[in-house]
């Protein structure tokens, strides 16, 4: 090995070392576990005991033949991988993880995807397979007056489908066994912590090392990032996923040995198991394929490896969502399929081009078109167009206003929640608006203007690098940011309200821009060096790159920085549990309660849940009493007012929660936090 562990000329051994392994151990550390846990799920054993076992002996082999890359590593890089730049990167994550720890919310009461998550977890943690059993035989056989299902929990026959993939609730089920709801919320900050790490490290590859701590600093002030590190989103794991699946396959783009292929096989996995996290992770490895295809038309044995390691991670994902979340998947048909087909079309035209460049005279076609569309004026008209994709984004908000027609209930319920919002904000009512034309506008809110700019400049630059064949080991990140960013600018698909559709942003886009940027902003500084500049104008460059970058991310992130919403929700369903004690049915008689608490009773308090169908009367609920009763059990109403539940007796208060929830932003960036008061009611009907 040359340099000492294998490491080119610029690198510190020891520091450059560490940095790299560091940033891509959270990503393998993921891998591990999703590949002992998602075996043991679909076999309907996942416990812990199993769980551990695998995870241990994973670990042990991914860790050995990851870290093996890593170490196997000869490339050449312009700055040298100091000790303060680890620490910065080390300092970073862990001011990051203490604050979002001390912000972290409890949202465990189903009313967004972070509760929904959470009360998925439970019912691992606690049962280990799925589906969920509706346990009808509580309410004496069912009643058609009842009904089992909630937000996010589809019943389909006598059984429970929980609405998401199962990747994120598998991750947070090593929280619940350790230390219970507690720490299945805690598990948020953690992930968020590891993607800072991740993202430091992709920097640290990318633009280099001395840019690593800038890096993890600016994703960290987002608030974006600390807004979803505060509760459980399934962005975070895929985030870690792929940015730590791209720095393994930058680790190895070099080598020809079997560290290429092993590390390569890794980096697949690991990009291909965010289907298995967010099943929109398809459409975000699609430039994968591509390039897997395109080492192999250049004879390098790691595209194979590449894209098998691919193809069993997302064909992993893929399976456990037709077999565990196939409601949720149905639901999504009119977005998934076509992306289903884009991607069996993206994998059959690669292997056409693949079989194709076989053939030596396609081969040289192919390479005459490759020297032709590398010279001329064609790098300079792609730098151009590059440009004018922002513009067009820029411009977008007044040449289209998005409206999506409501075509099914929740459609219907979305647009009913938009309306309320839009009143909330003062804004006119405007049935089905989607404010999806803002997506560029958004982004700016959160990394700024500068920041935005510098991004357009660099991707300008690095297009024209890249068609001129320089800067190779851009080729990939550049391919899946420029694919997922312009994707997702021009059709987010989600509820538009801030800060939650910043969710959508900071799963590629808000960090893939902020690369960008730091790479334009590293590039300036060179200019600057090679005019002849001293070094004081140099550093005064540096320093006023950096607040460019830094300050305007601050100042929108610093209204909500240090403020903590939905708090106080795990003692209240602590204390509903013991108020409901064992033995008992429970029937939720009102529909908002039947939405919050359906779920989180029967998952963690342990009791048979059901609610009562629309237009229920009373006698059908006295009905359902008497059943309860029939079958040994004691029945127990609950509803949101006392009114609810005072007709089958007297009605005592057991849930009262009054904290802060997030804002409801349509048009400005989001500054404060929002009222929410929870109350419950119940009542235990006399055996008549």
């Amino acid at each position: 090995m040359r340099g000492g562990e294998g490491y080119g000329p610029g690198w510190d051994m020891s520091a450059g070392s560490t940095l790299a392994r560091v940033t891509v151990a959270p990503a393998l550390l993921l891998v591990a576990w999703l590949v002992a846990a998602l075996p043991l799920l679909m076999t309907g054993t996942f416990t812990i005991g199993p769980a551990l076992a695998l995870f241990v002996l994973a670990t042990a082999v991914i860790l050995t033949l990851g870290f093996r890359g890593v170490r196997a590593r000869v490339v050449p890089v312009r700055q040298e991988a100091s000790w303060w730049a680890v620490a910065g990167v080390v300092a970073v994550t862990l001011a990051f993880l203490v604050l979002q720890l001390a912000m972290c919310s409890e949202q465990i009461i189903v009313r967004r995807d972070p509760a929904s998550y959470v009360q998925f977890t439970t019912w691992l943690t606690g049962h280990g397979s799925l589906p969920i059993p509706q346990m009808r035989w509580a309410f004496g056989g069912g009643d058609p007056a009842l009904t089992y299902q909630s937000p996010a929990f589809y019943q389909r026959g006598d059984a429970l489908i929980p609405q998401f993939m199962a990747g994120l609730p598998l991750i947070l089920s090593l929280g619940g066994w350790i230390g219970g709801t507690p720490a299945i919320v805690g598990m948020a900050p953690v992930l968020g912590a590891c993607a800072v790490l991740s993202f430091a490290g992709l920097v640290a590859r990318l633009v280099g090392p001395r840019w690593a701590p800038l890096g993890a600093l600016a994703l960290a002030l987002t608030l974006p990032m600390q807004w979803v590190s505060r509760a459980t989103y399934s962005e975070l794991p895929a985030l870690v996923l792929l940015l730590g699946g791209l720095a393994l396959l930058h680790d190895v783009r070099e080598l020809r040995s079997g560290a290429a292929r092993i590390g390569s096989l890794l980096a697949g996995l690991a990009l291909g198991l965010t289907v298995l996290v967010r099943i929109d992770g398809l459409r975000d490895v699609l430039p994968v394929v591509v390039f897997a295809g395109l080492l192999t038309i250049r004879r390098r044995p790691t595209g194979l490896w590449l894209f098998a390691g691919l193809a069993l991670g997302a064909g992993a994902g893929v399976i456990e969502g037709f077999v565990l979340s196939g409601p949720y998947l149905k639901y999504l048909h009119a977005s998934l399929n076509p992306l289903l087909l884009m991607s069996v079309a993206v994998v059959l035209g690669t292997a056409v081009l693949v079989a194709l460049s076989r053939v030596s005279r396609v081969r040289d076609r192919l390479r005459r078109v490759g020297v032709r569309l590398s010279s001329g004026r064609v790098p300079d008209v792609v730098a151009v167009l590059t440009v004018l994709v922002m513009i067009g984004f820029a411009v977008r908000p007044y040449l289209q206003t998005v409206v999506r027609v409501p075509a099914n209930a929740d459609d219907r319920m979305n647009a009913s929640f938009i309306t309320l919002a839009q009143r909330a904000n003062g804004l006119p009512a405007e049935l089905g608006r989607q404010y999806s034309e803002n997506s560029l506008y958004w982004v700016g809110w959160y990394i700024g203007v500068p920041a935005l700019l510098l991004a357009t400049v660099g991707a300008a630059l690095l297009s024209r690098r890249l068609m001129w064949r320089r800067s190779p080991e851009w080729l990939l990140p550049y391919a899946v940011i420029a694919w997922t960013t312009v994707t997702t600018l021009w059709r987010p698909g989600i509820t538009p309200d801030h800060p939650w559709a910043a969710r959508r942003l900071i799963s590629i886009v808000i960090p893939g821009l902020l690369l960008l940027a730091l790479w334009a902003l590293a590039w300036a500084l060179r200019q600057v060096r090679r005019l002849g500049y001293g070094r004081g104008v140099t550093r005064a460059t540096a320093v006023a790159g950096v607040l460019l970058v830094l300050v305007p991310i601050g100042l929108t992130s610093a209204g909500l920085m240090f403020t903590r919403t939905e708090q106080g929700e795990v003692a209240a369903v602590r204390s509903l549990c013991a108020r409901l004690g064992q033995g008992t049915s429970v029937v939720i008689v009102e529909r908002v309660t039947a939405d919050r608490f359906t779920q989180v009773i029967r998952g963690m308090c342990g009791v048979p849940t059901a609610r009562t169908v629309r237009g229920a009367s009373e006698q059908d609920v006295r009905r359902v009493i008497g059943r309860i009763y029939a079958v040994g059990r004691r029945p127990v109403v609950l509803g949101a007012l006392p009114s609810s539940v005072a007709p089958y007796g007297e009605a005592r208060q057991v849930v009262h929660v009054k904290t802060r929830q997030d804002e409801h932003s349509l048009v400005t960036p989001p500054d404060g936090t929002w009222g929410l008061t929870i109350d419950v009611w119940m009542s235990e009907p006399l055996r008549s």
